[in-house]
């Protein structure tokens, strides 16, 4: 049989970022490249505790069908424990619940985007959005970033270039996979030129809760007067994956159309996942989690950063972010950073190179590490083989 299949299939044939992982994959190799958070601190006890709660108390309608914005209990949870205190305004009938931030960037796009619409986004930004955006055809135009993250001039000059912008997709607090962070003077100026060139913005905020130095920004939206901003986070990073729970945040319009493309989707998210994490959350206080977190991820960071310094060759450039997983570097000179990769997987190290995060031409000799999922002892063993691997790279 041959399938005719449609235009937003993915090329199988370029999957670079599944032979990425796959070589990330092998038990012998060390994997800086996932995003994956550190799994032994899921509460997974506090988890049994809320499951055996939802069961005595609500397991038939756990186990039934629910809504397709998302179990109440659990939006109004996302209320007090998330918009409050970022200083976001809105309540239940703002929230929709999606399943993972991946569900909502897709439905996003599907309610923007036709063939041939143009989306601005960061240069470089997570290479999921940077698919799926291709996925439905739209032509994507990236915008400069500099250590403060999108440029305001170069957001302007865009704006004033196409007008028939639909979307312009940013992800302003610990970057992927930069690291980056907005400055509040800067996030101003980004939600005043929305609104008045009137082009939406979505906001993906998943890290933003994992900081661990400097002062805490309020997201984009929380200087939203006009609706311009729709906000995406996830529980995906603050309590466990495996759920698969994220939520948008919206004016109420835009939340009843999300709504209905979701219905399309999957009726609603998993509805038990959804019971479980609004018990949880009533129950537990989310910030000393999140502290819990916040700790250990900056103890890795701050290694990973150390070796860094002292194996890696004179000339590489690091981020230094305030929290989120990731750290981004530049190796010197012009270097293809699949070549290597392919040498550092030999060496039994693997990253994510720098090319898949952009939607344009590529700076080269770029890479992301992630140091969230891996103890100390594999952080000081992955970046001493990474670290000669470079070196012999840049030898040839």
């Amino acid at each position: 049989m041959t399938f005719k299949y449609s235009t937003h299939l993915p090329n199988t044939e370029n999957d670079t970022l599944g032979a990425i992982l796959d070589a990330a994959a092998n038990p012998e190799v060390i994997s800086l490249a996932g995003g994956l958070p550190a799994a032994e601190l899921f509460p997974v006890e506090d988890f049994r505790a809320s499951a055996n709660r939802v069961f005595d108390k609500q397991g038939a309608a756990a186990l039934q069908y629910g809504e397709a914005a998302g179990l109440p209990a659990l939006r109004n949870e996302v209320a007090k424990n998330f918009l409050k205190p970022r200083q976001i305004e809105g309540g239940v009938k703002n929230i929709a619940i999606s399943t993972g931030s991946e569900q909502a960037i897709e439905q996003i796009a599907k309610m923007f985007i036709d063939e041939g619409d143009t989306v601005f986004v960061e240069a470089p930004t997570y290479l999921c959005t940077v698919d799926v955006f291709r996925s439905f055809g739209a032509k994507i135009v990236t915008v400069p970033m500099d250590e403060d993250g999108m440029r305001m001039d170069a957001l302007e000059e865009a704006l004033k270039a196409h007008p028939e912008v639909k979307l312009i997709y940013t992800i302003p607090t610990f970057q992927n996979p930069t690291g980056r962070t907005m400055p509040v003077e800067r996030r101003k100026q980004f939600v005043e030129l929305a609104e008045k060139y009137d082009v939406p913005v979505l906001e993906d905020d998943p890290y933003g809760a994992i900081r661990y130095s400097g002062e805490a920004v309020p997201p984009l939206k929380a200087f939203d007067k006009t609706g311009n901003v729709i906000y995406m986070s996830s529980f995906s990073k603050i309590l466990a994956p495996g759920f698969r729970l994220g939520f948008v945040v919206a004016s109420e319009d835009f939340i009843v159309n999300f709504t209905l493309m979701k219905q399309m989707a999957d009726l609603h998210s998993d509805n038990f996942s959804q019971y479980l994490v609004a018990d949880y959350l009533k129950h537990n206080d989310v910030n000393k989690h999140i502290e819990k977190i916040s700790a250990l991820y900056k103890h890795r960071f701050e290694l990973m950063q150390s070796l860094i310094e002292s194996e890696f060759p004179a000339g590489v450039k690091h981020s230094n972010p305030e929290g989120g997983m990731f750290i981004w570097c530049q190796v010197p000179g012009d270097i293809d950073t699949m070549a290597l990769f392919n040498e550092c997987a030999k060496q039994g190290v693997a990253f994510v190179p720098g090319e898949p995060f952009y939607a344009g031409d590529s700076e080269s000799g770029t890479m992301r590490l992630n140091f969230s999922n891996v103890d100390d002892d594999t952080i000081r063993e992955g970046m001493k083989r990474l670290g000669a691997a470079i070196k012999k790279f840049l030898d040839k």
